[in-house]
């Protein structure tokens, strides 16, 4: 999953959710669903339905939620 690739296809309340929660590297399982459903991509989830994010999503998701504390 790449969501920098991907963010233009989420919807408003997934981006906002992921943007409230930057510290979150393991993203549950009706988040998963929803950017799977988005993007059209298997996540590649674990067990539970969870994914863990990659150093360079999590790294982007910070700057998004750093970009809209200054916006």
């Amino acid at each position: 999953m790449n969501i920098r690739d991907h963010w233009d296809r989420l919807d408003q309340p997934t981006q906002k959710w992921l943007i409230d929660n930057p510290g979150c590297r393991i993203l549950p399982r009706t988040i998963t669903t929803i950017i799977s459903k988005a993007t059209g991509e298997d996540s590649g989830s674990g067990q539970h339905g969870e994914v863990v994010l990659s150093p360079e999503d999590h790294e982007f998701i910070r700057s998004k939620a750093e970009e809209s504390l200054s916006a």
